[in-house]
């Protein structure tokens, strides 16, 4: 079986705890306005053309944003890397895009994965089969989860789709037992007005450090935008700025009263 994966990277420290393998796969079921992703947007292989300048001179870069990769060959990726993911209590994660948009690759390769000890972790949007979360949820150590936005009709305008599913499958991790970090997109002007702010405290509140493992707030940046043009995507970020790192710090502050850990970053 394969998948299809848009990038691999290694010696990450930002998805989990301790040196991780990232696997990026392909294909999301949401749109998010501030996506920094985009190219992992569709379900199949894309090309795309940048121009890069020498002095005078310009060349054009043909990108491929998609390749497929069996589950043995990411195996082989992590082995190499078995030192630094053991000495520092590491894994592999495997985000997007939305990884659980293909579960069946998803399912083996963490089955495999932990069968050969490796800690494993799934960042997802939520916004999946509920039978699907279900099978995986026996072979992965700790689920980044991802929440947008609470109010369902601007959740609906912001990604795409309610945020329904997302909640009610949120509840099932919950009561599964499993690791949980929260990461929480913090976009100016569309989810860190005060009302949102204090219903989304108040949500992670009824659950607190007992469930949620770790709050992640993450700052909306601009990393991604140049990637939109090339893929043919619409930006709709245009004159929206990045929280300034004084914002960051009363955002922590604001969070600190869940109990919960929190952290600026993921």
């Amino acid at each position: 079986m394969q998948g299809l994966i848009f990038s691999i990277k290694r010696y990450t420290v930002h998805d989990g705890p301790g040196i991780r393998v990232t696997v990026f796969m392909k294909g999301c079921p949401l749109s998010c306005w501030w996506c920094h992703n985009p190219e992992g947007i569709l379900q199949e292989p894309e090309s795309a053309t940048r121009i890069d300048r020498v002095g005078d001179r310009e060349f054009e870069v043909k990108e491929q944003a998609g390749k497929y990769y069996s589950s043995g060959q990411i195996l082989e990726i992590l082995e190499r890397e078995r030192i630094f993911i053991e000495e520092s209590a590491g894994g592999v994660t495997f985000s997007g895009g939305e990884p659980l948009f293909q579960p069946a690759f998803l399912l083996e390769s963490l089955r495999k994965c932990r069968g050969k000890g490796y800690h494993t972790a799934v960042d997802t949007s939520g916004y999946v089969d509920t039978k699907d979360l279900l099978s995986i949820i026996p072979h992965t150590d700790l689920f980044l989860y991802d929440l947008k936005h609470l109010d369902a009709g601007k959740h609906l305008l912001y990604t795409g789709v309610s945020n329904e599913l997302i909640i009610n499958n949120l509840k099932i991790i919950f009561d599964s037992g499993k690791d949980v970090m929260i990461r929480f997109p913090v976009i100016p002007g569309l989810n860190d007005d005060i009302e949102h702010l204090e219903k989304m405290r108040s949500f992670l509140s009824e659950y607190g450090p007992e469930k949620i493992r770790k709050l992640n707030l993450l700052p909306y940046h601009k990393t991604g935008s140049s990637k939109y043009s090339k893929f043919g995507i619409q930006y709709r970020m245009n004159g929206i700025e990045p929280p300034s790192p004084a914002r960051m710090k009363e955002l922590m502050d604001f969070f600190a009263e869940t109990g919960i850990q929190v952290k600026t970053g993921g």
